[in-house]
């Protein structure tokens, strides 16, 4: 199959990207103020702190949990191979869809992989009680969830999340939970199993800066996990400067933007409604959506990926999902920008299905 991700502007001339996930508001003030007073002090040309001790005390404090469990990465996705190697499972469960890397993590350390195919006729909603019951068989070494999941936009409520925990910890299988786009959600902090975590040594969950902040570029995540032993031997089994002194510094000013999340919600929210209904106006199915993308199906006799080819051509990238397994070229992701760029994007699709 084919390996693709979101956000590939350098293989080919891209215009106006949809494909990758990022707030559509750009770099705080405040990150961008943090980094050219990194610049004026001489940040860029020392060597960085390892253990990132001053971002872990601002992420300690936002999320109140003791810095000691936390530990920062080269965004999520280091964190998840970091979590894949510490572990070496035999044996992984992975809804499906979901994000590719945690396959590619596991496929990395010779894990054998099961998937738990969510299913289109119900919308692509997950079926906590089945995913419950896959691990109770106690087959599972690790049991990987994204909430809400990418590429659906799908979430589920921190009471079932923690009885997926519960189900993971009578069988002794550790649990990592994606919520790396969880703070677009106006009611995230409650879906949130963070503030859990004290009681839950056996579940790790993942964050990043990329999304929400626009940081892709500076590469930066964090995984929150009371088990700080195995957050030692996460942290001892990489190269000693995973994250950069100007990541460090964006992080730590980027947790202070409370208006700016609270003025990305709004705008998400807006805008995704703008776009579900444009869509659906177009003869698109639309699948409910909670975070800042759209996940939809051309239910048309057009040929698979059509869409995707069909707009690259005229300089607009969206996420083609048929690599995903569970999924075909029918089946497409968008992420949600500003109206102008919005309308922009609905004008060409609907010329081309015009065609």
């Amino acid at each position: 199959m084919e390996y693709e991700h979101g956000g590939d502007i350098y293989s080919r001339p891209v215009a106006l990207d949809y494909s990758a996930n990022i707030n559509p508001l750009g770099l705080p003030e405040g990150v961008k103020k943090a980094l050219l007073q990194g610049l004026e002090e001489g940040v860029f040309s020392v060597y960085p702190d390892s253990r990132c001790s001053g971002l872990r005390g601002a992420l300690g404090a936002y999320y109140q949990v003791p810095a000691d469990w936390i530990l920062c990465g080269n965004g999520a996705a280091d964190l998840i191979f970091g979590l894949a190697e510490a572990l070496r499972p035999g044996r992984a469960l992975l809804p499906a869809p979901t994000f590719l890397e945690y396959g590619k993590a596991l496929e990395r350390v010779g894990c054998r992989t099961d998937s738990m195919f969510l299913k289109e006729e119900e919308g692509f909603v997950p079926n906590m009680g089945e995913f419950c019951r896959r691990i109770e068989s106690g087959a599972y070494d690790l049991v990987f969830f994204c909430n809400p999941n990418n590429p659906t936009g799908i979430s589920v409520s921190r009471e079932e999340l923690l009885r997926a925990a519960r189900a993971c910890e009578r069988a002794g299988t550790f649990l990592a939970v994606d919520e790396c786009f969880l703070e677009f959600l106006e009611d995230g902090k409650e879906r949130s199993l963070i503030p859990s975590l004290g009681d839950l040594p056996g579940v790790m969950v993942f964050g990043a800066f990329t999304k929400m902040y626009a940081m892709a570029g500076l590469r930066l995540g964090y995984c929150l996990c009371s088990e700080e032993a195995l957050l030692e031997k996460m942290f001892r089994q990489r190269q000693p400067w995973a994250v950069s002194g100007p990541a460090q510094a964006a992080g730590t000013a980027a947790l202070q933007e409370k208006e700016y999340r609270r003025k990305s919600r709004r705008l998400i929210g807006r805008e995704r409604e703008y776009l579900a209904g444009a869509l659906k106006g177009l003869g698109f199915r639309v699948y409910p959506s909670q975070a800042n993308y759209l996940f939809f199906k051309d239910e048309g006799k057009r040929p698979e990926r059509w869409l995707y080819e069909a707009l690259l051509s005229r300089g607009i990238l969206i996420r083609s999902c048929g690599n995903y397994p569970g999924l075909d070229g029918s089946f497409y992701r968008i992420c949600v920008k500003g109206r102008e760029e919005n309308e922009r994007l609905i004008r060409e699709i609907g010329r081309l299905g015009a065609e």
